[in-house]
């Protein structure tokens, strides 16, 4: 019995030291777990700027939907992987790094770009109505995407007077029935306007120093 309670202890001790190893010392070391954000002289603002209420109500609809599974949300560093610099699929101006992410309270890193990174894609040239658009149906922007339909996300509804300002422009086999029209619901536009708030145009000291060390 003694033998037991002990082999019990010991057990219970190296669980709790592995586990304040793994996540604690983490927290405690120098610059991990206390980041806070970088104060830029020149703009005379702190990065990265919080998300409004509506982006951050769009990042739990994006996590709701399982995006993370087929988009990531981190640029790597140049040479590994083609993300940014010369000849790249123009990802980002720099590599991601942790003080990007401070701001959310759930990072959407993923880890399969069965789709493109969207780390910037508030930053590309696309509207709102081509991400209404996109979502309801990825085929209206995109010829041959495998994105799915989240057309679940949109209400049709009868047209009653004027058509809704923030009705959709859809055209073939898409467009409602005559007298009808589709108009995004609230998820559809905190999800986009999650989608616009994507961006990192700002720089930040461990992002330079890190592109520095691996051009050596």
């Amino acid at each position: 019995m003694n033998n037991g309670l002990f082999i019990f202890f010991g057990i219970l001790v190296t669980l709790t030291l592995s586990w304040a190893a793994t996540v604690l010392s983490p927290q405690t070391q120098e610059g991990l777990g206390q980041l806070m954000p970088y104060y830029d002289i020149n703009e005379d603002k702190s990065f990265p700027r919080p998300m409004s209420g509506l982006a951050e109500q769009g990042q739990k609809v994006y996590q709701d939907l399982g995006c993370v599974y087929c988009h990531t949300q981190q640029v790597r560093r140049s040479g590994y992987g083609n993300d940014v610099g010369a000849g790249s699929r123009n990802w980002g101006e720099r590599q991601s790094v942790a003080r990007d992410y401070i701001q959310q309270d759930r990072v959407q890193l993923g880890s399969l770009r069965v789709g493109p990174d969207l780390t910037n894609v508030g930053s590309r040239e696309l509207s709102e109505e081509w991400h209404f658009r996109h979502f309801y149906n990825a085929q209206l922007e995109v010829a041959g995407s495998n994105m799915p339909s989240y057309s679940f996300l949109y209400e049709e509804k009868k047209i009653l007077g004027e058509p809704s300002s923030n009705a959709l422009s859809l055209e073939g086999e898409s467009a409602p029935q005559e007298g009808f029209e589709v108009i995004p619901t609230h998820r559809a536009e905190a999800l986009v306007a999650y989608m616009l708030s994507l961006k990192t145009p700002y720089s930040l000291p461990e992002a330079e120093e890190a592109e520095e060390t691996s051009d050596e």
